[in-house]
């Protein structure tokens, strides 16, 4: 069984909005990294719709992009690709699929198919499955800005304290601290 790693960019003060982060060479060279080390990614639909509206683009060579930026694209073009979503159901970007039924049987499910483990990067969905003790690992980048606004982590709560074990620090040039935690029982 795969393990499901949550990973997001975060700033001091918690806050997730994709335009606060240090998004430069190192920091897509460790998500590539983090992406190689995964079978799949887990999304919910707010998520892909982001995704979608601009990587395809920089696969297919449409928007100029620095290497490491359009490594990334490459990569996650080719990577399969799990959506959860209630509203919608076509995903037509490549290797992308919608996924069904019972959230938690179904999340168990695709642990299980997926040996290398399935890296999640959305913050609701992550809230959701959190509340449901499916995380297995954080994966979190925390960036040197406190942002002061914009959508938090967690934000609605969750119904207990997860206990986590530090795993591994490692800090970027860029002033980025990668922090790798597994939950504890």
């Amino acid at each position: 069984m795969g393990l499901l790693t949550f990973s997001i960019n975060l700033t001091l003060d918690g806050c997730v909005d994709h335009q606060e982060g240090i998004a430069d060479d190192e920091t897509h060279a460790h998500f590539t990294r983090l992406m190689d080390e995964a079978g799949a990614m887990l999304w919910g639909r707010t998520t892909y719709e982001m995704m979608e509206t601009y990587w395809p683009a920089v696969t297919r060579g449409d928007v100029e992009a620095p290497p490491a930026i359009r490594e990334w694209a490459v990569k996650l073009d080719a990577k399969p690709k799990y959506v959860v979503s209630s509203t919608r159901t076509d995903f037509p970007w490549t290797n992308s699929h919608h996924l069904t039924g019972d959230l938690p049987e179904t999340i168990e499910t695709l642990k299980d198919a997926t040996p290398a483990g399935i890296l999640l990067g959305s913050g609701k969905l992550a809230t959701a499955l959190d509340r449901l003790n499916l995380i297995d690992d954080y994966k979190l980048l925390i960036h040197p800005r406190i942002a002061g606004h914009g959508p938090t982590l967690y934000a609605p709560g969750l119904p207990t304290t997860r206990n986590l074990e530090l795993l591994s620090t490692k800090p970027l040039t860029n002033g980025v601290l990668a922090l790798h935690y597994r939950r504890t029982p």
